[in-house]
């Protein structure tokens, strides 16, 4: 079915990632970068003139489109997801992608920064693509592979079904997010305009990879409220709430329950963010494990250290907040294996072997499936995200771009 067909992924790879789209997490304002928009506003130039009249981006930078059904029999309208921006964990402005034809194995030093080597040892997956087409930024930013390699397998898969009309299937809703890197990507989402049934989102990595699971999370802040005093009168006076606050974050575990120290199916507590002035501190949390129970046992440990903090400062006061963000997906997926089953197909008819695994983050689709959206996460090759080592396989593109394609079209067969 593809023998014949000119993929056009790598090239509308090339050019989004070109477009600034990083998010901003202390903006209060959806999105939380008009920038993302520049990128929404070309999608939807591009989804027009591939024929889906309907393509539209709201105030909030979603961007809505619809690929007709071509079926006779009614089939569940599927959604293809992917999100806009990129991680504020490193700069996605001046993005100069790189394309490493014919990749040999080595090592890949960045032009832009030769300090900055892709290395197959610390990436063990980049040795597996030896000879793939590989591309890498030039060594002063990230990619944008997360998850502009989701929004361009997206594009490809529209532009070959407009192409080819004999490939069966229903209705197709594209959506496409902002702000999913900082946790808002459905705060604003219109559930009842995108009018879906189930979802896939286009934002895991290695090639045949099947995530139906992912952490749970909580957001948890603790703010110390210290005494202030003039420093030089605050003898027996002056509690610094910084002081306090840097006791109770040395006070954590050193060799647990921390994602330098845990991997596979542990979860952690992790301080993100940590600011204040000697009379309130600040220090935020992520709380992530795959057994939404366990969120609570790591709360309340926290707990517990910020108890043993105020009785080693006498006069500090605490205030703590708790904010669930996701839960696992898993616990709605179960309910609906069919969502699963027909992504494993898929991967299968596009000549893959399936890798079913589990999320140690979370995507749009975690909150999307307890919104009435049941939304795995499918491959898309994008791999070392959130760094300046962020790589993709073009072949690991094309591969996606296969898999909606029949992914589709099992929907419709066993409709």
């Amino acid at each position: 079915m593809f023998e014949n067909y000119a993929f056009t992924v790598a090239e509308r790879f090339l050019r989004y990632v070109q477009i600034d789209t990083q998010s901003d997490p202390q903006s209060k304002s959806n999105p939380s970068t008009e920038k993302q928009k520049d990128l929404g506003r070309l999608l939807v130039a591009e989804l027009r003139e591939a024929g889906l009249g309907d393509a539209e981006m709201d105030d909030f930078g979603y961007v809505y489109a619809t690929l007709p059904a071509n079926s006779d029999k009614p089939v569940p309208v599927i959604s293809l997801i992917a999100h806009l921006d990129t991680a504020p964990d490193c700069t996605g402005q001046g993005v100069k992608p790189i394309i490493h034809r014919n990749y040999d194995g080595g090592d890949l030093a960045l032009p832009d920064d030769p300090t900055q080597v892709i290395s197959p040892r610390e990436n063990p997956y980049l040795a597996t693509r030896k000879g793939d087409d590989i591309i890498t930024a030039s060594g002063t930013t990230l990619l944008g592979a997360d998850d502009k390699a989701g929004v361009a397998v997206i594009m490809d898969t529209v532009h070959f079904l407009t192409q080819r009309r004999d490939v069966r299937h229903g209705k197709v809703r594209i959506l496409f997010t902002p702000d999913e890197e900082i946790g808002r990507g459905v705060d604003k989402l219109d559930m009842a305009r995108l009018g879906a049934d189930f979802g896939y989102t286009l934002d895991a990595g290695e090639r045949g990879a099947l995530e139906d699971e992912t952490f749970s999370a909580d957001a948890m802040t603790i703010t110390f409220h210290g005494v202030s005093a003039h420093p030089g009168y605050a003898k027996d006076k002056l509690v610094n709430a910084l002081k306090v606050a840097a006791y109770f974050v040395d006070s954590l575990p050193k060799d647990e329950w921390s994602p330098e120290t845990t991997e596979g199916r542990y979860g952690f507590v992790h301080p993100v963010r940590f600011s204040g002035i000697a009379e309130k501190a600040v220090v935020e949390f992520i709380i992530r494990d795959f057994f939404t129970a366990r969120l609570e046992a790591y709360e309340e440990h926290l707990r517990s250290k910020v108890e043993d903090t105020l009785a080693a400062w006498p006069g500090a006061k605490v205030e703590i907040a708790i904010k669930e963000q996701y839960r696992n997906m898993k616990e709605i997926l179960d309910q609906h294996p069919a969502v699963s089953e027909y992504a494993m197909e898929a991967i299968r008819r596009a000549g893959l072997t399936v890798h079913p695994s589990s999320a140690r983050g979370g995507t749009d689709g975690s909150r999307l499936s307890f919104m009435g959206l049941p939304c795995p996460n499918l491959f898309t090759g994008e791999m070392a995200f959130h760094g300046k080592h962020e790589y993709v396989s073009i072949q690991d593109m094309q591969k996606a771009v296969e898999t909606c394609v029949h992914l589709v079209r099992v929907w419709e067969e066993k409709s």
